[in-house]
């Protein structure tokens, strides 16, 4: 009997620490719903719950519940902060709460986009031809929704460029809709848009120029986490610290999601036809 128990003690010791190494493993990843960072999300959720044991959870928020969840421990890491102009005002007031790690992706662009077909190329020329950008019968931008950084901006512009236009606050995929409708008839359509975006690789666009700056300077993409998150994961932290991304290679992710029309089995594919450098980032927390 005592031979016994003390195997029963074995298992259950065995079990617990199982239990407990499980637990350690768990993520909550603090989303948005941006192409890019739906995209890279889905890739990171795949690569670390096939191949590494973790237990991801995606949980889609607005910008402010983002940034006040991570300070609450509510999440543990999300993947996009744009850095040092579009997202300061969010950071802002949980900069002591909140850690802010390595970039993975360089020079993004930010602003008001329209076909190249359009023969206009400033937002000053905008404000002259806005008549011509009637979205649901007034002179529009159609935007994404409110709480975004580049929501706040287009507002600013249009008061700064004293453009005679609403800001249709909408979803990125109601505001590509918007604008694939447009581009098929070849008609004006103003959006607001970011690099990086799967639209550029589908369609022949352009920036509008901002001469007042406006929308600011080029920023990069880092990931960011709650404190303390890189003591409890080391490897993680160190794999996504060398993690980067360029138009080539997140192009390609998020072309390859949209033509699939599924996250997951589009974030699949391209894992599976890049795994070379899936297999770099990973062997950097060896």
């Amino acid at each position: 009997m005592k031979k016994i128990s003390s195997t029963l003690l074995g298992l259950s010791m065995a079990l617990v620490a199982a239990s407990g190494h499980a637990n350690d493993k768990q993520l909550v990843i603090g989303t948005n719903n941006w192409a890019e960072n739906i995209a890279v999300a889905n890739m990171w959720k795949i690569v670390l719950e096939e191949e590494h044991g973790y237990d991801i959870e995606l949980t889609d928020v607005g910008k402010s519940v983002l940034y006040s969840g991570l300070a609450n421990n509510d999440f543990d890491i999300s993947l996009e902060i744009w850095l040092p102009t579009t997202d300061k005002e969010f950071l802002a007031p949980y900069k002591d709460e909140i850690d802010v790690h390595d970039v993975w992706y360089e020079g993004t662009g930010l602003g008001i986009v329209v076909p190249s077909y359009v023969d206009i190329d400033t937002i000053d020329a905008l404000r002259d031809s806005a008549d011509q950008f009637s979205y649901q019968g007034r002179p529009t931008i159609v935007g994404i929704d409110s709480g975004s950084a580049i929501a706040g901006l287009t507002d600013e512009a249009i008061d700064a460029y004293d453009l005679p236009m609403r800001q249709l606050y909408s979803s990125d995929p109601a505001m590509m809709a918007a604008l694939d409708d447009a581009y098929q008839r070849e008609e004006p359509m103003a959006v607001t848009l970011w690099s990086p975006h799967w639209a550029f690789a589908e369609y022949d666009l352009k920036y509008l120029e901002d001469n007042q700056g406006v929308f600011g300077e080029s920023d990069d993409i880092f990931w960011f986490s709650r404190k303390g998150f890189a003591e409890d994961d080391p490897w993680l932290t160190q794999v996504l610290n060398t993690w980067h991304m360029n138009d080539d290679t997140l192009g390609g992710l998020m072309a390859t999601i949209e033509q699939q029309g599924d996250p997951v089995e589009g974030a699949r594919t391209w894992i599976g036809e890049n795994r070379e450098l899936v297999d770099t980032w990973l062997a950097a927390g060896e």
